[in-house]
């Protein structure tokens, strides 16, 4: 009798919000370990239990009904444990053999698992030569690829050429052949008996302008399965971040190993939560820029940044919501916050058009809290449950949680709360006081933007005792601000003018002068001679072209970072209810920075 170990986990199809049980099993027979998935499909009355054997690629489906099933399920994970079977595969993209060794033993230094070797790269290219070169000198699995042009690759010769090159592949010990769906029924039916059974066929579809339906990538799951493939591939377009989800729907129902990617930026999230939902492998290029499709990440991101390794099937799904947000360093701190708690649990940047959309999509209980950067602070508070007084006051929300009892979604702000500390920091120390009422109090207190931040930053100021002037580009939405708090409105052009005191409060919640865009600045440097303190909530750079201007000025300058610092204290919190490690924290952001 062999010893059989059992982990329950929950976790939820991203589209359904139907709970699926998930059991890994390890069975020790003869020193032999197998290791079984298996996933309840729990769609009351009946259960639908699908078993995935990984060595052999088995699966088997039968239905049952369960009156009742108990589901245990853990927020805390044992650090360093590897919770998941996706193989992270590099891409080997160099233009030369001996190049593509360099990469090859590189792939393994930063911790690949398996090599995508794509010959279409190769400006001279011998076949026997090469491949037996590169195949026997590899220190990882090998994939090869020889891509055409057709199918978005490099290669545009003779197409016999190119498919005798695979099989030579196979002869020469490759573990994977990538071969393209138009071509695989002839392929495979040519190699049929002369095989070794090491190797695995990967039959592969491109699509580089969207992603289907459902229904549409079922069927094309089932053409390729129909080739007599061993693995199914497909990778498509994320036009918008929803799409992903289709990508998810497909890696869970699969009854094969499957790979699911959605490219580009939008689809970024399929390429790293592949772990939770089951691809049999994700792609992370060697280094930024090297990628061999749209919105690769580096495998140095998938393990340090987005911790690959500990994403399980009830891992707890975290992000920042906005657009742009390839900048954001949100995903750095609150990654590595989760990780250095063992709390299980994955922080994302979301590029996201439609925040309604996004939510309705992924509504199941695994995707529990949110960040909200610009633009979308406002959408987000309409689209909540439940929303925290201030964050009803200020008209915008910074935070979102999924409360786990009943799925509400509740709303938050605490931006103010750190940008307000902040300034108030600055005051006291340029004054040399500690007095216990608000240095603000009776200040002038001049807020550029009207959006989700500005309306935070007004609100605080207001609750400081400031006198609070909003200045924005369209007037109107200043006007609407300013009666919230008390307050006067201005357009951006007349603050070029105004003057009524000196040692006047800037705060800058727009994202003028953002990185790319750190030539630009709100407000010109003659009129930041008016000032005594200016904040600027931008944080990437660091020090804005505002900051810099208004220090050369003699103003005291506060930066965006200790706005964001103060609020990530409060957001990792309610996230994972327990107390943030805010040393750790503060070095993740100078590093960053």
């Amino acid at each position: 009798m062999g010893s059989l170990h059992f982990f329950k986990n929950l976790i939820l199809d991203p589209v359904s919000q139907n709970f699926n049980w998930y059991i890994y099993r390890v069975s020790k027979r003869n020193s032999f370990s197998v290791s079984v998935y298996i996933y309840i499909h729990l769609t009351p009355p009946a259960i639908t239990v699908s078993l995935f054997c990984s060595q052999t690629h088995h699966h088997f489906l039968s239905t049952m009904t369960l009156s009742s099933v108990p589901l245990a399920t853990s927020d805390i994970q044992i650090p360093g444990a590897r919770r998941n079977s996706t193989l992270i595969c590099v891409p080997i993209v160099a233009d030369s053999v001996d190049q593509m060794l360099g990469q090859i033993r590189k792939a393994k230094e930063v911790g690949g698992d398996v090599v995508e070797i794509r010959l279409d790269y190769l400006k001279n290219f011998s076949p026997r030569q090469d491949l037996q070169f590169l195949v026997k000198q590899s220190p990882l699995p090998t994939l090869v690829t020889y891509r055409p042009t057709w199918e978005g690759g490099q290669y545009d010769g003779d197409e016999g050429k190119r498919l005798d090159a695979l099989r030579l592949a196979i002869e020469l010990g490759a573990d994977y052949i990538d071969v393209e769906l138009q071509v695989a029924p002839e392929f495979i039916n040519s190699i049929q008996g002369k095989t070794s059974g090491k190797v695995k066929i990967i039959v592969s579809s491109h699509n580089y302008q969207n992603t289907p339906s459902a229904e549409e990538l079922g069927n094309l799951v089932a053409r390729i399965q129909a080739t007599g493939a061993d693995i199914v591939k497909i990778a498509t377009t994320a036009l918008d971040i929803t799409d992903c989800a289709r990508i998810f729907q497909v890696l869970t129902h699969s009854q094969v190993p499957t790979i699911g990617i959605a490219m580009a930026e939008r689809g970024l999230i399929s390429r790293i939560l592949s772990a939770k939902f089951g691809s049999y492998l994700t792609f992370g290029s060697l280094e930024a820029g090297v990628a061999s499709a749209p919105g690769q990440p580096t495998v140095k991101d998938l393990l340090d940044l987005y911790n690959f390794r500990q994403i399980g099937p009830d891992t707890k799904v975290h992000g920042v919501i906005g657009k742009p947000i390839g900048h954001s360093k949100s995903p750095h701190l609150y990654n590595a916050a989760f990780k250095s708690v063992g709390f299980n649990g994955i922080y994302l940047p979301l590029l996201v058009d439609s925040v309604k959309n996004f939510l309705t999509t992924y509504s199941s209980p695994d995707f529990v809290g949110y960040s909200y950067t610009i633009p979308h602070k406002e959408d987000g508070l309409r689209c909540c449950d439940e929303i925290d007084p201030i964050a009803q006051a200020i008209g915008a929300i910074s935070c979102m949680i999924r409360r786990p009892t009943d799925g509400k979604l509740m709303g938050y702000n605490v931006d103010y709360l750190g940008a307000i500390a902040a300034i108030e920091e600055g005051l006291r120390a340029s004054n040399g006081t500690t007095n216990v009422g608000s240095p603000l109090a009776g200040k002038l207190f001049v807020v550029i933007g009207a959006g989700g931040a500005g309306k935070a930053l007004a609100y605080g100021g207001k609750e400081k005792g400031a006198r609070v002037v909003v200045a924005n580009r369209t007037f109107e939405k200043a006007q609407e601000l300013a009666s919230k708090v008390g307050g006067e409105a201005m357009t951006l052009a007349e603050l070029e003018n105004f003057h009524p005191e000196d040692g006047m409060i800037l705060a800058n919640t727009t994202s003028v002068g953002m990185k790319p865009n750190i030539d630009n600045t709100p407000l010109s440097k003659k009129a930041l001679s008016r000032y005594s303190l200016v904040f600027d909530a931008i944080y990437t750079p660091k020090l804005t072209r505002l900051l810099r201007e208004a220090q050369e000025s003699g103003a005291i300058i506060v930066y965006g970072t200790e706005m964001f610092i103060n609020q990530a204290f409060v957001q990792f919190e309610r996230f994972t209810g327990l107390p943030a490690p805010k040393e750790l924290i503060r070095e993740v952001l100078v590093r960053n920075t």
